[in-house]
């Protein structure tokens, strides 16, 4: 099941690669369009479904644009006791497919599984791995917290939680995964290759403007205000620890401001801007990059006012509709 919302540079990867992986087994894929009239879909193959939400005459999605909702759609339409979601920026590797099925097959099953995802840059012609690890997996078969990017879950399990929260615009895995396992089930990592993530270089301010655009910066916020008061709420914290840490150093940023202005001394405004670029260059040396070191200040801050939208505003929480077949 591949969801898409406007990402469909890398789309023809995902498709092709999920074909070589499924050669050969009974399957059937679910491509779900948040919008139509995008860039051209890839060939597909005889085995898959376009669904979409979207309403051509009124111009409107039909669903949260949200990623919970378009793969609860997707969900819906694919069938199967197990299903395997995909990035539309992921390529699945065949070798971990094989062991992932094998793994769901053997009892006790996990709910899911997951494994190493290596994430790979595009520009222009040229293509290089960036990093080996995204989520820190490891290359030993573990149990984990949550899945990114790809899940191939049974569809007991998803239904016997409710599966994807429709209403968060980022962080949807993670949550999951806290729902998941306080009803007691196991989220399995396989030690080995599982995908490549692809995408331009980043961080950069272009994918900054985007996640805020199509508010992907909302749902930290989002999940938090959802879990106030219930467990997990100390976990989804400690995750979004930088995004606070940002809030709190512009606090004290405005505070500094204000108490320069009432006392006409600039010496409170000069120690407090000390400290972000302390930050700056921390993280500018970690990075062997200035610019690196300066976006992770400004991906942080970017990240931690979308929090308080997130965290404040409230939009109508309907339920994605049942998915409708489209041409395209």
């Amino acid at each position: 099941m591949v969801s898409c919302y406007r990402q469909e540079r890398f789309l023809a990867r995902t498709v092709a690669a999920i074909e070589r992986a499924l050669a050969g087994r009974e399957w059937n894929g679910v491509l779900e369009l948040a919008v139509l009239g995008g860039e051209p879909l890839p060939a597909l193959s005889e085995r898959w479904r376009v669904v979409s939400a979207f309403d051509p005459v009124t111009g409107r999605p039909g669903r949260p644009l949200t990623p919970g909702a378009g793969r609860m759609l997707g969900f819906a339409a694919c069938g199967g006791d197990l299903v395997l979601f995909v990035d539309s920026d992921v390529e699945v590797d065949a070798d971990w497919m094989d062991a992932a099925i094998a793994t769901a097959a053997s009892g006790p099953s996990p709910a899911g599984v997951f494994g190493r995802i290596e994430e790979w840059f595009v520009d222009g012609t040229r293509e290089w791995r960036n990093r080996d690890d995204m989520y820190a997996t490891g290359d030993r078969d573990t149990d984990v917290g949550y899945f990114a990017a790809l899940a191939f879950y049974r569809r007991d399990a998803l239904q016997a939680v409710g599966g994807y929260d429709t209403r968060l615009h980022s962080d949807e895995d993670f949550e999951l995964g806290l729902r998941l396992r306080a009803r007691g089930f196991v989220l399995r990592s396989l030690g080995r290759l599982a995908a490549r993530h692809w995408s331009p270089p980043r961080p950069n301010v272009a994918e900054l403007g985007r996640r805020w655009r199509t508010g992907i910066c909302f749902g930290q916020g989002e999940v938090l205000r959802l879990y106030a008061g219930r467990r997990g709420f100390g976990a989804l914290l400690w995750r979004q620890r930088f995004f606070l840490a940002a809030i709190a150093l512009w606090s004290l940023g405005a505070v500094a401001l204000a108490v320069s202005l009432v006392r006409q001394d600039l010496r409170p405004l000069a120690a407090w801007a000390a400290t972000p670029l302390a930050v700056i260059a921390l993280m500018a040396a970690r990075k062997r990059s200035l610019r690196l070191g300066t976006l992770s200040l400004l991906t942080w801050t970017v990240q931690g006012a979308g929090l308080i939208v997130g965290l404040v505003r409230r939009e109508d929480d309907r339920p994605a509709r049942p998915a409708a077949e489209v041409r395209c």
